[in-house]
């Protein structure tokens, strides 16, 4: 009789097991969440969900509002298709019209799982926080796509969040209403939220919600700066990643809330911005009646371009990041100088020649730019044009790329080896073969994106890759994999890249040959005549504009 329960104990173990396949074992691999039953699909080693609800729509009522909860669903969600991009204009886009494919209704996720992934594994989970200057991008790029992620045994998850004056906007009965409710920056709510679903699902999918990495660059990058910083964010992640997003305030890192500046670069307060953009409407007052009013105008008229008048006669602007003073206290320099990050291990970089152009200031000639440094401007020309023989246009790329994102993310990167945690400056200049004609001065912002994710065959990659593009996205695609599962991104097979400490102060060169070396920074001489005109007065005769 015993053998015989022994037996029936083993049949039904193993039915159970074949009733519950692992998460990449099934071609229609279904998952039981919070919110409901979800079914993905498995193909190539990799199985892939789409589409998944974070969070309710941010529509009607809920427009500016903090994300509010899924309402579960009955019975199995396909999660097969990406879901709408969030509301926005974009190139192209005609006047009254949102790009094709947007949507308000938008915080949806996404997920790439490794085959056989089952709750008891405890995969390390990337998040993916995509730019676009906070008023455009998706969670749904082909360049970042999470196979290659999968198959190196991470979760990776991408996800959209609100955009423009969906995502930044105030407004004096916003302020007002349901006061316990933090305001200003829904776009931070959401990656907040996002996160949370991370916590309270991934090990479903296999995932440990104890190691989870945030990643992102350009604003995705700024948002990294920005968590690291948000009290509501803290412990929902444990490693942090920032590609070209900054370090320092002055790249729409955080404008007042209700107060008006006297700081150049933002002279008004996110309500005035939020109240010019309603009298632009005809919507007159500040009360719950204005807002109301607000509430119905269409999503095309909250888009529009994403900028509105100062009020002041000024350029028109749009408001970015608000320091609302409940959840977002500070700017990341603040809290940085202060100590009050999140510790965290850390990657932090940027590109080699990230912009071009007048984007920090209108400068027309070498001579020109120079003289804004004012007393610094021997120490300028002998940095960044020592024989006097560069073209304008080099140096003024040079200087964009260090004054807005390599200076910056050094800044930061001492504070957090500072406090004794592993950080990791990269420095990525490899430019294709194919592409080194266009790409004159260095890699441009965003070029390193297709060969972290391992995909260079998206619309980001090259054209043809060769065995040189194959090597650095390896390689890359490793670097930030082994990153996820230990805080360390070296391994076999992989040059060293050390852990960055001001007595050396040594970096990963991701070279324009595609050569890749741990070493001194060379760029030392001009990060330092950076370092000291953005820490005092000459910071206001340098930077005119900016913002990403």
């Amino acid at each position: 009789m015993k053998k015989v329960l022994v037996v029936l104990i083993i049949i039904i173990g193993s039915s159970l097991q074949a009733q519950n396949p692992g998460i990449g074992d099934a071609a229609s691999p279904s998952v039981r969440i919070s919110s409901g039953i979800v079914r993905g699909i498995a193909q190539d080693g990799v199985a892939v969900f789409k589409g998944i609800p974070y969070a309710a729509p941010p529509v009607g009522e809920y427009r500016w509002r903090p994300p509010q909860p899924v309402i579960p669903w009955e019975g199995i969600r396909d999660a097969l298709a990406f879901g709408p991009d969030c509301a926005q204009g974009g190139w192209g886009t005609a006047p009254g019209t949102i790009r094709e494919g947007s949507s308000e209704d938008c915080l949806y996720l996404n997920l790439w799982i490794p085959a056989g992934a089952r709750p008891k594994n405890k995969l390390p989970v990337m998040v993916w926080i995509h730019g676009g200057a906070f008023v455009g991008g998706s969670g749904a790029s082909a360049a970042t796509s999470g196979e290659a992620f999968a198959k190196q045994g991470v979760i990776l998850m991408t996800f959209n969040y609100r955009l423009g004056r969906l995502g930044h906007f105030a407004f004096p009965a916003l302020s007002a209403e349901h006061p316990d409710e933090p305001k200003g920056s829904y776009a931070f709510m959401d990656m907040i939220a996002a996160l949370q679903w991370v916590q309270d699902n991934i090990a479903a999918f296999g995932g440990d919600p104890n190691n989870v990495t945030i990643f992102g660059q350009s604003a995705g990058g700024v948002a990294v700066h920005s968590l690291l910083t948000i009290p509501q964010a803290k412990g929902l992640f444990h490693k942090a990643i920032s590609h070209s997003g900054g370090g320092r305030d002055g790249v729409l890192t955080g404008r007042p809330m209700n107060k008006e500046n006297a700081d150049p670069f933002y002279p008004v307060s996110a309500e005035t911005i939020g109240i010019n953009f309603a009298r632009r409407h005809g919507i007159d007052g500040t009360d719950a009646n204005a807002l109301a009013k607000l509430r119905s105008l269409s999503v095309e008229e909250i888009v529009d371009g994403g900028q509105e008048s100062d009020g002041e006669g000024g350029p028109r602007t749009y408001s970015g990041p608000i320091l609302d003073g409940k959840l977002v206290v500070e700017t990341a320099e603040s809290a940085y100088k202060a100590g009050r990050q999140l510790n965290v291990p850390l990657i932090i970089g940027s590109c080699s020649a990230e912009i071009g152009g007048s984007f920090v200031n209108f400068a027309g000639t070498k001579e020109e730019l120079f003289s804004l440094f004012g007393e610094l401007e021997d120490d300028a020309k002998a940095a960044y044009d020592p024989e006097g023989n560069k073209e304008f246009d080099e140096v003024q790329t040079l200087f964009n790329t260090d004054w807005v994102w390599a200076e910056p993310a050094r800044f930061a990167a001492r504070f957090f080896a500072a406090g004794d945690m592993p950080a990791y400056i990269f420095h990525y200049g490899y430019v294709p073969a194919n592409m080194r004609e266009r790409m004159r001065y260095g890699a441009g912002h965003g070029a390193e994106i297709p060969y972290v994710f391992n995909n260079l065959n998206s619309r980001r990659g090259a054209d043809k890759t060769t065995k040189a593009d194959e090597e650095v996205a390896r390689i890359l695609n490793t670097y930030w994999a082994n990153f996820a599962k230990t805080g360390n991104p070296n391994g076999a097979g992989l040059p060293v890249w050390p852990n960055y400490g001001t007595a050396k102060e040594e970096i990963l060169d991701i070279q324009p040959d595609g050569n890749i070396v741990g070493k001194p920074d060379t760029r030392k001489a001009r990060l330092d005549v950076i370092e000291k005109a953005s820490s005092g007065s000459n910071r206001v005769r340098i930077q005119s504009r900016g913002g990403i």
